[in-house]
């Protein structure tokens, strides 16, 4: 089937689960101007309770009616049903918004991105943090040389939310969220950032795996609470980062720092509306002003400097940008699926290295 081709007036999505990151995308599609022609939940139950949350004009009991009645796709399941049903989009010529990981192995990502590819349909996957303006202003001064060659890169992402053994979520199962939890749920997140703001790409990595809670909720568990990573990079880089679950007080602190001849530069995920930049003779903290940005990233700070932009603004300008390509725009930065499948390729060698205790190669 031809894809379809959504016009600037035109973008109706059906949202197949309607949990937290449900109502975060039904927000941004709000924002882009589209509709959410209908949601699916676990149940018809929980789906009619969320309609009017996501602002669902309609409740589908599968995904056959969904396709029938949507031009894109918006898949915010648990992980293990991310394929059947983005390949059952694309099939059907639908253009699809897959929230990530893309899947829960490197094969299965693979036949996704070629299938989005054959298909000639618009595939995303929500790597949002690319979307905020001062990782998109440090992305263009890397770009520029202003930081001179890159020598180094280290940071974390740091939550609390999965800290003592009764804290518990569909993700910690391996038959559903993966092998990998803590590095597929968020350490995908701080390796993208990474690969997109410096333009380099991890060649090799060393990781170790660790467990706070073998048990939660009366039952064992396989999946990782903690991770720790030294790479390598095509460019010469070296670096590290931490990743962890359980670490007491941290929310979601994604912290990026990288180095090179000239300067260094610093984001904090939890205070985004800096950037700093360190220089051998003076440091200087760069706030979120549209008119001392560049062009990029004053694209995305849709507010004046001074009024805080988060999360959900990222969210809300990524499916902005995914319209304009479903609409022919080429928008600079849009993570697509091929995305995906390289943070399923890197999640891969992760898991190779801490079961060998060696380092790994990350594959092209």
């Amino acid at each position: 089937m031809a894809h379809v081709t959504i016009t600037r007036a035109t973008y109706r999505a059906a949202i197949v689960g309607t949990g937290f990151m449900g109502r975060v995308h039904s927000h941004a599609i709000a924002v882009a101007g589209g509709s959410v022609a209908g949601i699916i939940g676990s149940s018809p139950e929980r789906a009619r309770e969320a309609a009017p949350a996501l602002r669902a004009e309609a409740v589908f009991d599968d995904v056959e009616a969904a396709l029938d009645a949507a031009d894109v796709v918006h898949v915010c399941t648990p992980n293990h049903l991310h394929a059947p049903i983005a390949l059952a989009a694309i099939a059907a010529g639908k253009h699809v918004v897959c929230e990530k990981p893309l899947a829960t192995d490197p094969d299965t990502a693979r036949a996704m991105t070629e299938a989005a590819a054959e298909a000639g349909v618009v595939a995303t996957v929500p790597f949002v943090y690319r979307f905020h303006p001062m990782v998109r202003e440090a992305r263009a001064r890397v770009a520029a040389g202003r930081v001179g060659r890159l020598t180094l890169a280290h940071g974390s992402y740091l939550q609390d939310w999965l800290l003592r053994p009764g804290d518990d979520n569909w993700r910690v199962d391996a038959d559903k969220g993966g092998a990998l939890r803590a590095f597929g749920d968020i350490g995908s997140h701080w390796c993208d950032l990474l690969e997109f703001v410096t333009g380099d790409r991890i060649t090799a990595v060393s990781a170790q795996l660790a467990r706070a809670n073998p048990r939660r909720a009366g039952r064992d568990v396989s999946t990782e609470d903690m991770v720790t990573l030294q790479f390598a990079t095509a460019g010469g880089m070296i670096g590290s980062t931490v990743v962890s679950q359980v670490s007491a007080g941290r929310k979601n602190r994604l912290l990026l720092e990288i180095s090179g001849t000239e300067a260094t530069l610093a984001f904090d995920q939890e205070q985004p509306e800096t950037l700093w930049v360190g220089g051998r003779d003076q440091n200087a903290l760069l706030m979120r002003d549209p008119e001392n940005l560049g062009p990029e990233a004053a694209r995305l700070a849709r507010v004046p400097g001074g009024h805080a932009q988060g999360y959900q603004d990222c969210f809300n300008a990524f499916v902005e940008d995914t319209r304009a390509a479903i609409a022919g725009d080429a928008p600079d930065g849009l993570p697509v699926f091929a995305d995906g499948l390289r943070a399923a390729n890197l999640a891969d060698a992760v898991a190779r290295s801490a079961s060998t205790r060696d380092w790994v190669e990350v594959p092209r």
